[in-house]
């Protein structure tokens, strides 16, 4: 897949996000010679990688924004045709090997959810299954930032869920901790296992978790960019 170079400014990033409203995932495609997959069940990534060579991200898998000189992530949200998230946001994997025994524990502004959020370029997607991937459309892209509530929520939220992790007490984490911020297993089958930490500080193996955006929150987002009431 070959990528464009990245954008040098805000200014130029908005240009590219404002040539493709209203585009489908085909139509990117066809310009960058890249075949479509049938399905994304095995491909799930695939359309934001399309859009990471398209616009120009260069951060790969490192733990750092997409674009890396402006300082901006890039989110695909699948919606449904009335505009719905059809699905949570995957952030960034957990850390588990934070434990009682460090002695300087990372904060709300240093951690890797902070930095993947505090500026966000979400990409909506019209993805409903029966719609077949070529001719998925790609909405209106806009740039985020987080507002004081949003981000006392997701704080709330993290720091929360990390005093669990700290304590040892990863594997009591469920679906309910977390009003917009959760944690979920990350894994491609339930034997992937990762570093963490017991409620003794001793090191053991886990199954790893990455940190959702719950479509709840997602939704707000969307409704007071368009002025939607979902």
């Amino acid at each position: 897949m070959n990528f464009s170079p990245p954008p040098k400014t805000i200014e130029e990033l908005q240009q590219r996000i404002d040539l493709i409203a209203g585009l489908t995932l085909g139509d990117l495609a066809q310009e960058l010679n890249v075949v479509v997959p049938e399905n994304l069940q095995v491909e799930k990534g695939w359309p934001g990688q399309l859009l990471e060579a398209y616009l120009g991200a260069s951060a790969g898998n490192l733990p750092e924004p997409d674009f890396q000189l402006l300082g901006v992530e890039l989110k695909t949200l699948p919606i449904s045709r009335e505009g719905k998230p059809l699905e949570t946001t995957f952030v960034s994997v957990a850390q588990l090997t934070q434990s009682i025994t460090q002695s300087k524990p990372v904060t709300w502004r240093e951690s890797s959810i902070y930095k993947k959020l505090r500026h966000v370029l979400w990409v909506p997607i019209i993805a409903e299954r029966d719609i077949p991937v070529p001719l998925r459309q790609i909405a209106t892209p806009f740039l985020w930032q987080m507002d004081e509530q949003q981000e006392t929520t997701l704080q709330t939220d993290w720091e929360e869920l990390m005093e669990l992790i700290t304590f040892g007490h990863h594997d009591k984490i469920n679906a309910t901790h977390g009003e917009a911020l959760q944690l979920r297993p990350k894994a491609a089958d339930s034997s992937v296992r990762t570093q963490a930490f017991n409620q003794n500080g001793q090191p053991i193996q886990a199954p790893p978790k990455g940190f959702y955006l719950r479509t709840s929150f997602t939704k707000q987002i969307l409704n007071k960019q368009f002025q939607l009431n979902l």
